[in-house]
């Protein structure tokens, strides 16, 4: 079995949301869920400890919003802060993951399954979270059979 198994929840980062998405890394299966409200990119860490009590995860994702040129942004900077607070408060592994383009994927993806723009639903953010999970799974398949 590999390492890289099991429940992981992924956080696309924002100021005022958060995306979530969960999977299993063994299966490489995953959902969007519902997104976390944000006051200036701090969430509601009851809502963040409960999400984490409900799926029980071994390892968190977190996307890191870095620029194009590979700068690091603001934004990218505020992410890391989010990720190494999750790490001091729950203890659980976290990995960023580079998630230049996700947003707009996702918005192309909804678009391609005919959500037209139901973000309320169907919320973009957090089919950003679901997709950097797919980008780790992806990852973690490839260090496997290299390594």
């Amino acid at each position: 079995m590999s390492n890289h198994s099991g429940s992981v929840v992924a956080f696309d980062f924002g100021l005022s949301q958060i995306g979530v998405a969960t999977g299993n890394a063994r299966f490489s299966t995953s959902q969007p869920l519902p997104i976390l409200k944000a006051k200036d990119g701090i969430p509601d860490w009851h809502a963040v400890q409960a999400l984490l009590a409900t799926w029980q995860p071994e390892k968190l994702i977190v996307g890191d919003p870095i620029n194009m040129d590979d700068s690091v942004s603001e934004l990218a900077e505020r992410a890391r802060k989010f990720a190494r607070r999750l790490h001091g408060r729950f203890g659980l592994e976290v990995i960023m993951v580079d998630e230049r383009l996700s947003s707009q994927a996702a918005k192309s993806a909804q678009f391609e399954g005919g959500h037209k723009g139901d973000f309320k639903r169907h919320p973009v953010d957090s089919y950003a979270a679901e997709l950097l999970l797919h980008t780790w799974f992806e990852a973690a398949r490839s260090e496997e059979d290299t390594g």
